[in-house]
């Protein structure tokens, strides 16, 4: 991901630059009420588009971090040969939004579907949502694919990386405002999270690969 160091993700600077704009013809125009709403969603854009810097812990060469912040809502075992748990982490306005790399390792695949913005009480919330899939590989080609899927939201889900780049664990590599995020795990994977635990992205850690 190209480097984003402001306190505010770049995502966010057009809707503050058109509440301002706004704000400044309300005052010009002096309108009262028009003036304190374009005022208010300026605070707002600034608060749910915030970019923390964040100390990523020491964790070990094979952990992998929570990619976004959130609630987990679920964690199932899966019969695949490929995976065998998949969490959900629901996130919402109130977190941080931006996303963060769960491993140091390569991108091998991007899938972004645009769609619609249903609440998770749809029971088309899965087939229809916007979305994006990323699967990530490390050196010991352990895989973990993290899927980013769209509640109700304005804006939509901007991931600023590409196939076969390298990322560094905690790097960020997007946004998404007001989502659900699935991480499938291998086999090789020891859990270190439970559902109801309140993750922070880079900060959070889910798990282990076994070594080999």
């Amino acid at each position: 991901m190209r480097s984003n160091l402001f306190p505010i993700a770049k995502e966010a600077w057009k809707y503050i630059a058109y509440s301002a704009l706004a704000f400044v013809i309300f005052s010009i125009l002096d309108i009262d009420l028009l003036q304190i709403v374009s005022f208010f969603l300026i605070l707002f854009f600034i608060a749910v588009y915030r970019n923390p810097e964040r100390e990523t812990p020491m964790f070990q060469d094979n952990s992998v971090v929570s990619p976004v912040d959130g609630i987990v809502i679920s964690i199932e075992e899966l019969h695949s040969k490929e995976y065998a748990y998949k969490i959900e982490i629901e996130s919402n306005y109130l977190n941080v939004a931006v996303l963060r790399a769960p491993l140091t390792s390569s991108i091998e695949n991007i899938d972004m579907k645009k769609g619609a913005k249903l609440s998770t009480s749809n029971s088309l919330f899965k087939k229809l949502n916007e979305y994006c899939e990323i699967v990530f590989k490390d050196k010991n080609s352990n895989t973990v694919k993290v899927v980013h899927r769209l509640k109700q939201s304005f804006d939509n889900i901007n991931v600023n990386t590409s196939p076969s780049q390298n990322i560094l664990q905690g790097s960020r590599y997007g946004v998404m405002l007001n989502g659900v995020t699935t991480v499938y795990l291998p086999q090789n994977f020891r859990l270190n999270v439970n559902i109801g635990n309140e993750l922070k992205a880079s900060q959070s850690l889910i798990g282990y690969f076994s070594k080999k």
